[in-house]
């Protein structure tokens, strides 16, 4: 477990502030807020983010965006290398930045600005061409688009219990009916109460949680066949294909992408 002091940015008289931090692999920054919005970037590594509302998954070369004074659990998948750009809540209204948390992908231009932003002074010019550079960084990182990496969770107390065992142990296959009867529930209710809490059904969810383990386990070095089957999926294809709707992407095409970023 990490140290818990956070970086002295939150008094800087800037509306954004840029952090660099390297972590070892399997190390946990335990549970904190920020008074600023904060835009992590994955440069190396994967990290997972889990607050009271769900579970993130932020694969390599992606990031996640965590509002102001949301608090959040971060564990890193290999050795992390991660750019933290903190908005004030100002400049977080300003540029229409989300007020929930969200795995983002990260354009090439973005890239270019984190990497010339982090070299910034803190007390850079406002008015000069770091200034300019900062306003430039916020406007990018509001038009990322938001990836589905991320599994809900419901506020029941029942269905959080059966959530919280199934991110500690997920599995595709793991059946509706059997949740149900541990919830308490028939089937039905289950499922009603299910979709009213999370937006989704459980299927859909289960297989979100199944992602997000997969890309861990792939960023850690795990063989696909291995993940895939340990997940319950029926075969190596089965997963590929449920893995390329929400990454655009296979397994292997996402492990040979990202194998230079992975810790």
């Amino acid at each position: 477990m990490l140290n818990t002091m956070l970086d002295p940015y939150e008094d800087i008289p800037r509306s954004v502030v840029m952090t660099v931090n390297d972590y070892p692999a399997g190390s946990t920054y335990p549970s904190h807020s920020h008074r600023r919005g904060q835009f992590a970037f994955a440069s190396r590594g994967a990290i997972s983010l889990s607050t009271p509302e769900g579970n993130w998954l932020v694969p390599p070369q992606r990031a996640c965006w965590v509002p102001a004074g949301v608090e959040h659990e971060m564990t890193m998948s290999g050795a992390v290398t991660m750019l933290n750009t903190f908005v004030s809540d100002e400049a977080s209204r300003a540029a229409g930045l989300a007020d929930q948390c969200g795995v983002y992908g990260v354009s090439p231009l973005l890239r270019q600005l984190l990497d010339e932003a982090v070299d910034l002074p803190a007390l850079y010019d406002d008015d000069g061409r770091a200034g300019k550079l900062m306003a430039l960084l916020v406007a990018e990182i509001a038009t990322m688009p938001q990836l589905s990496l991320n599994a809900p969770l419901p506020a029941d107390p029942r269905l959080a219990r059966v959530c919280r065992r199934i991110f500690v142990e997920p599995s595709i296959a793991i059946d509706l009916d059997t949740v149900a009867a541990e919830a308490g529930m028939s089937r039905r209710t289950f499922t009603r109460l299910f979709r009213a809490q999370s937006g989704v059904s459980f299927a859909e969810w289960r297989q979100q949680v199944c992602l997000l383990a997969a890309i861990k386990r792939l960023s850690l070095g795990q063989p696909v066949t291995v993940v895939a089957l340990d997940l319950g999926y029926a075969s190596p294809s089965a997963f590929a294909a449920a893995f390329r709707r929400v990454l655009g992407e296979t397994p292997s095409q996402y492990v040979e992408v990202n194998s230079r970023w992975m810790g």
